[in-house]
């Protein structure tokens, strides 16, 4: 098993990050590909084998955790490439996206933080 599960949607809400800027104030960290569920369910065969296809957009994908589940909203290719060379692990940019741990129920909004 390459995944923990494979989806065809995103589950949790609009967090309005669109750009790899936008994305960029997240650091990388490291991530079980084995933790991640996907939000696409599509394969391009030609970008997995395309040695440049991360050239105009982030190195690192980007991962939303909601609920306590990882969602691997961008870099399919990436964590496939990396599954092929027999790594468990790679560096992503993971957006926390909901209620800080330890915080109040019912404490009011959405909150959007990312995880050091």
């Amino acid at each position: 098993m390459i995944f923990k599960a494979v989806g065809d949607s995103r589950p949790y809400p609009d967090h309005g990050l669109v750009s790899p800027s936008d994305w960029s104030g997240i650091a990388p960290r490291q991530v079980r590909l084995d933790q991640l569920t996907t939000t696409k369910t599509t394969l391009d065969l030609e970008t997995l084998l395309d040695a440049d296809s991360t050239f105009y957009g982030d190195l690192f994908p980007h991962v939303v955790r909601w609920h306590g589940q990882l969602y691997l909203e961008d870099g399919l290719h990436r964590a496939l490439r990396t599954a092929l060379h027999y790594r468990t692990v790679l560096h992503a940019r993971v957006l926390e996206l909901g209620p800080a741990p330890g915080a109040r129920a019912g404490g009011g909004g959405r909150q959007v933080r990312t995880q050091r």
